[in-house]
């Protein structure tokens, strides 16, 4: 090949890696400073029995994951706060290429359906994974399935 084959790849080569870098700085450029996304695990384990999931199943839903965990550490004036706290999601679903959060109806904590109600409840985990399209609230008891979207401008 020659020298001008050497001298091809070598710029081939330099071009790949440049882009690269681009790429790498263009996305860490655009992404929020604080963002801290959170990565859930693979759940806890489905019951075949569960009426929330086979409700979710007659719906259309893909039940993907069982019960997360998400410990939340609080500290007040520097100083730990107790063992701090935690939020449960229930199941993670999807449908049409889309994933949401899956909260289930409590009889100790019925939720408010007004509009402040729902922000209290429900808004903390869209905003802990904004990559899902909403919070879909199942009710098992009633046979209803409530899609929540949540759309805050800037």
């Amino acid at each position: 090949m020659g020298t001008y084959g050497d001298l091809i790849i070598m710029l081939l080569a330099g071009g790949i890696f440049i882009a690269w870098l681009f790429r790498i700085f263009h996305r860490w450029l655009h992404e929020p400073a604080s963002v801290n996304r959170l990565k859930l695990g693979k759940g806890g384990e489905l019951a075949a029995d569960d009426e929330n999931i086979i409700l979710l199943e007659q719906a259309g839903y893909e039940v993907s994951s069982g019960k997360h965990l998400v410990p939340i550490p609080i500290k007040l004036n520097d100083v730990p706060l107790g063992k701090g706290s935690r939020l449960y999601i229930d199941y993670i679903a999807e449908k049409d290429n889309c994933t949401y959060i899956v909260k289930t109806a409590r009889d100790r904590m019925p939720i408010d359906w007004t509009p402040s109600g729902v922000r209290d409840r429900l808004l903390v985990y869209s905003l802990l994974l904004p990559e899902c399209e909403g919070v879909l609230f199942v009710d098992a008891k009633e046979k209803l399935i409530r899609k929540i979207t949540f759309h805050i401008s800037e």
